[in-house]
């Protein structure tokens, strides 16, 4: 069992002010694989005491520094790549495979991304032509509080931090309490990169704990949170009373549409996504919608991927889905499978309790329901584990009425071999994010939603704005 009670604060692990042990659970085995520390209100004040005394001098900073420190983290992450994807394996069940392939390597292409985005981007522009004595300044935000989730810990955690760090911001990191091990690593290369102290600070706790206490901290000027829309709606509520900019991505509840022509494989292809990552990811696409003309033929279909899904421990080997990463979420899944089913809609595979095989671990069954109807809880509800619902629809108007009858709004998908209905169908849903055909965003693109699911975009060009202040100066003498 690994003991990892220290904090990161001021360039330097400390120990926490006072005992306040928490055990993480391996989610394959329900075992304790790790002792973390609580932290509290004099934790994280030094913390953010530290990244105050940082932040003007780091602000400072000539870009081209920045830039040569997030170089040295990105040599360091992707030489000690192997330990950051076991360390996700264990604490939050990722099979080690797709730890590999998608949750480690995620991070790293992030930072490579920033990197690409900020050497582009112009910190001091002009205004334009008719007004050449007006200047645009970026600078920015200031002390910067990121609470990151336990779905994909590297994946947000590079997201908020590169470009935090890129646009001279300094910050406190709150990890997941129940996934923290990755990022206490990820803390580890900062360090060991050369980062000034002060410019990044780590301290664990719980949502009502730190996260609380961030959130209303007069000394910390922007809150970005990745995780539950309803503990978004709470932190922006804590936030206004100190006017910080509160940045979110929130829930999600992706609706997957198959029109008549879309291709063979588009329902295989869209099952296969829900169920990755165990359907722990925000951008799942957790509602198919099928044109009646195909829907027996995709109920058919999407039984058959549940059922070829193999399911195995975080740390073996293969191409498998894990656990779910907790006892509260299990629980969670478990109730929104009986409430589909005490709905109406019909069970088509999965259902409640442990896939066959498994007495302990937190193991769901690839679960499809069909006949849903749009009203139902499985429908309205993120469910965050490996539950499809399949919705008939007769033509594209109801298609994308459907879609858009949710309080969420990240991303949405088309299935359809015709190029004028995905263009048509992309500009009328209300989502930040529209894929289609199986096709991925691209490098740099802005991820983020609408409504529900959240505000300001992570990635790119817009993930590093949203850690910038514009100021306009006039009377700027032009060089």
């Amino acid at each position: 069992m690994l003991t990892k009670r220290e904090f990161y604060i001021d360039g330097a692990w400390t120990a926490p002010a006072r005992e306040n042990d928490f055990e993480v659970i391996n989610p394959s085995d329900e075992e304790v694989c790790a002792v973390i520390s609580l932290g509290d209100q004099a934790d994280l004040d030094a913390a953010v005491a530290a990244a105050t005394r940082a932040f003007e001098p780091w602000a400072a900073t000539p870009i081209a520094e920045r830039i040569a420190l997030v170089e040295r983290i990105h040599a360091l992450y992707v030489e000690r790549f192997d330990e950051i994807a076991e360390a996700m394996s264990l604490e939050m069940g990722a099979p080690i495979d797709f730890s590999k392939a998608s949750q480690a390597d995620a991070g790293e292409w992030h930072i490579a991304n920033f990197l690409d985005a900020v050497k582009k981007f112009k910190f001091e522009r002009p205004l334009d032509g008719d007004a050449p004595d007006n200047r645009i300044l970026y600078e920015p935000v200031g002390v910067c509080g990121l609470i990151t989730p336990w779905n994909w810990p590297m994946n947000q955690v590079t997201l908020k931090v590169i470009p935090a760090m890129l646009t001279g911001c300094t910050m406190v990191l709150k990890p997941s309490e129940i996934a923290p091990l990755s990022s206490m690593a990820f803390a580890q290369i900062i360090h060991d990169a050369g980062t000034p102290a002060g410019v990044f600070n780590l301290v664990n706790g719980d949502g009502p704990g730190v996260g609380t206490q961030m959130s209303t901290h007069q000394d910390i000027h922007m809150i970005s949170f990745t995780g539950s829309s309803r503990a978004g709606a709470a932190i922006a509520k804590d936030a206004a009373d100190t006017h910080k900019r509160v940045h979110q991505e929130l829930g999600g509840k992706g609706a997957n549409i198959i029109f008549e022509d879309a291709s063979d494989d588009a329902v295989k292809r869209g099952a296969d996504h829900c169920f990755k990552n165990t359907g722990q990811s925000c951008n799942a696409p957790t509602r198919m919608l099928v044109h009646r003309n195909r829907y027996d033929d995709a109920i058919a279909q999407a039984k058959a991927s549940a059922e070829e899904t193999e399911i195995g421990l975080g740390l073996q080997p293969g191409d498998h889905i894990g656990p779910v990463v907790s006892q509260l979420q299990f629980d969670k899944i478990q109730a929104a499978i009986e409430k589909g089913i005490e709905e109406g809609a019909r069970l088509v595979t999965g259902g409640p309790g442990r896939p066959d095989g498994f007495n302990r671990g937190y193991f769901v069954r690839p679960t499809v329901f069909a006949d849903v109807n749009n009203d139902m809880t499985i429908a309205r509800e993120e469910i965050f584990g490996p539950v499809l619902s399949i919705i008939p629809f007769s033509d594209e108007e109801e298609a994308i009425a459907i879609a858009n009858d949710t309080p969420y709004g990240l991303t949405n998908y088309i299935q359809s071999e015709n190029p004028e209905r995905v263009e048509r169908v992309s500009r009328r849903l209300r989502s930040g994010m529209v894929e289609a055909n199986g096709a991925d965003l691209g490098r740099g693109s802005p991820f983020g939603g609408m409504k529900a699911s959240g505000n300001g975009r992570e990635g790119g060009v817009w993930g590093l704005e949203d850690f910038l202040e514009v100021k306009a100066i006039a009377g700027w003498t032009p060089k």
